[in-house]
């Protein structure tokens, strides 16, 4: 194993670590050219062995230990947060992982392998559960990121006052509790009285089951979940706009470039790692839609507007089977696990 090692010095006569060659030439040219005149550089392959590069990470592994020791007392104030984490989170994942090889009930659980996994990939309520799952993710996250950057771009060219007004207005249905919101829209969604039948009924359009039927539940269901304002997107996209250095936009203006090349050319461009942070965390969260479903429709008519989340949780605390139910979590676990490491590197910035 070997690494190139650059080296430069001020003169070819220096002697010290310094080889006229072919590739030392090419090196003396580019700097000549680059102003570096005098200036000798020689590429050289210098052996690294493993034992250097293990020396290495033990150097590293005790910095860190002595990192974590010189900051010791943050750590103790961190203890308590990190104790309800591990028991909250870290334990119930891992206990959620060995319960779905098992058989498990109050009388004790049994190992049955792998049969907790044939068992969900051969239910057809999963398989159905599955795809509106996908569906309603592929439909949703794009509308959110896009309406979340499109307001966001309205807002931002205000003043500071008015901006704050709008993430006010637009944030504080974010933090109304989803139940209100789907109880709310359920009205708006009733056969007899809901407000979008008495729309269409202008139209001379006759009323709509929109949650009583299978072909339109799940749109409803998308619809509403695309109309809520992103709040939280529009927040993050503001704080990211304001700190685009406006002198880009300046530059660009001076070249010609009208209001809509400068989004397309500057903002959005500025805005992929922030896009691409509001892209997987509005994925999970749309694979883990649960209140509205079972809050509107029970995942039905049928099994139109079954979820996974709304699947798991039938299996365990309807049909109090665990294991089955530990084994469908931890397929959505790895599904949203490979989508999260798709869109990273789909949407990464390499620059």
């Amino acid at each position: 194993m070997g690494l190139a090692h650059l080296t430069v010095g001020t003169s070819p006569l220096d002697g010290v670590g310094y080889r006229l060659s072919s590739q030392s030439l090419q090196f003396y040219i580019h700097n000549y050219v680059l102003g570096l005149e005098g200036k000798w550089a020689t590429l050289e392959t210098k052996p690294v062995t493993t034992n250097k590069v293990e020396q290495t990470a033990v150097r590293n592994t005790n910095s860190l230990l002595k990192r974590m020791y010189k900051n010791r007392v943050s750590y103790f104030f961190l203890m308590p947060k990190l104790l309800f984490f591990f028991l909250f989170m870290v334990v119930p994942i891992v206990w959620a992982f060995i319960l779905s090889f098992q058989e498990f009930n109050i009388m004790g659980s049994t190992w049955v392998g792998f049969d907790n996994y044939i068992t969900a990939f051969q239910s057809n309520v999963f398989k159905i559960s599955l795809w509106n799952t996908f569906l309603y993710t592929i439909v949703t996250v794009p509308a959110f990121v896009i309406t979340a950057l499109v307001i966001a771009s309205l807002v931002q060219p205000l003043g500071k006052l008015s901006q704050s007004f709008f993430r006010a207005a637009f944030y504080l249905p974010t933090v109304t509790s989803m139940v209100i919101i789907a109880m709310v829209w359920r009205w708006m969604y009733n056969y007899r009285f809901g407000i979008f039948n008495h729309i269409i009924g202008w139209f001379g359009i006759e009323p709509v089951n929109w949650l009583g039927q299978s072909d339109s539940a799940l749109p409803a269901l998308m619809i509403m979940s695309i109309l809520i304002p992103p709040g939280a997107g529009i927040i993050i996209y503001l704080a990211a706009m304001n700190d685009i250095d406006q002198s880009l936009y300046e530059a660009a203006k001076i070249d010609g470039a009208n209001a809509l090349q400068r989004w397309l050319k500057i903002t959005i461009p500025m805005l992929k790692p922030t896009t691409l942070y509001l892209v997987i965390l509005s994925t999970i969260g749309s694979f883990q839609v649960f209140t509205q479903i079972i809050m509107m429709t029970g995942g039905g008519p049928g099994n139109a507007t079954e979820t996974i989340v709304h699947v798991i949780y039938k299996t365990a605390f309807r049909d109090f089977k665990f294991g089955l139910a530990s084994a469908q979590s931890v397929i959505l676990f790895f599904i949203i696990m490979v989508f999260a490491i798709f869109q990273y590197r789909s949407l990464r910035d390499h620059h």
